[in-house]
């Protein structure tokens, strides 16, 4: 991780640190934005909902301001029985939506059980959404709850298909959000088709697994980070959204190669 740090800090604008990422147990997402913090980066800390309850979410809130981390992604948080733990209580005191008013409640000075704070807190407090569900309908009516509670920024789901994540955009601009498209380094066909039948949200298109299965032996991740960089070409110069939020699973030495796809 401190590698990836190293490499990334002076080429991205910030960093997203998953907090248990697919609810398996890791290295605390706090604790690596102190790291990236320290190293010189900007750190983005997701805070899911799933495993701590307001009192614990409110307190890591105000040591993550105290150390100087103020970019905060608030998720609901993936069900326990996707992960290793299994046994494992899901808390869930708070949602999503629930979680960002809450750091704004703390920004004015009180806490949610209506206590006076000594001392102001200040965050950039975000929010995701899945552009690509199917049905849509009930993203939106969330997209809107995360708005109305304080969310300045949006992080999307992995997008493939940016005909159907124009018609989002087009939604979206009514509101007074910052939009950062999800891209995800693709490394194989197989990849695709699992995360196809597999991961709520992401729809990969035929035509984009044709051209994963049409790359030359030992080409795969070659062209996944051509189609990474294309994509993040078509957003800038189209001017779609605001940014992207580039996710190489795992392969976040490649990230540097994606950006410079993207240029060419």
């Amino acid at each position: 991780m401190a590698h990836h740090v190293e490499l990334l800090k002076d080429k991205v604008d910030a960093m997203n640190l998953t907090d248990h990422q697919s609810s398996v147990m890791r290295f605390p997402s706090l604790g690596a934005a102190l790291l990236v913090k320290e190293m010189g980066g900007e750190p983005i800390l997701q805070m899911t909902c799933r495993d701590r309850n307001r009192l614990a979410l409110q307190a890591d809130l105000l040591f993550a301001h105290s150390r100087g981390v103020n970019n905060v992604l608030c998720l609901t948080g993936d069900s326990v029985m996707l992960g290793d733990h299994k046994e494992a209580m899901g808390v869930f005191d708070l949602d999503s939506s629930q979680l960002v008013a809450a750091v704004r409640t703390l920004e004015k000075g009180k806490d949610l059980g209506g206590s006076d704070l000594e001392g102001g807190i200040s965050f950039c407090a975000g929010a995701i959404v899945t552009p690509e569900a199917n049905p849509l309908e009930p993203q939106l009516i969330k997209f809107e709850k995360k708005i109305e509670a304080g969310a300045e920024f949006i992080q999307t789901q992995a997008v493939f298909d940016m005909e159907n994540f124009k018609s989002f955009m087009d939604y979206a601009r009514q509101f007074p959000v910052k939009v950062l498209a999800g891209v995800i380094l693709l490394t194989s066909a197989p990849m695709a088709r699992f995360m196809n039948a597999n991961i709520a949200g992401v729809y990969v298109p035929p035509e984009l697994i044709d051209e994963m299965k049409s790359a030359p032996k030992g080409g795969a991740l070659k062209k996944g980070i051509e189609i990474a960089g294309r994509m993040i070409r078509q957003i800038r110069e189209e001017k779609i959204c605001d940014g992207v939020h580039i996710m190489a699973i795992g392969k976040e030495e490649l990230v540097p190669e994606i950006m410079a796809a993207s240029e060419t």
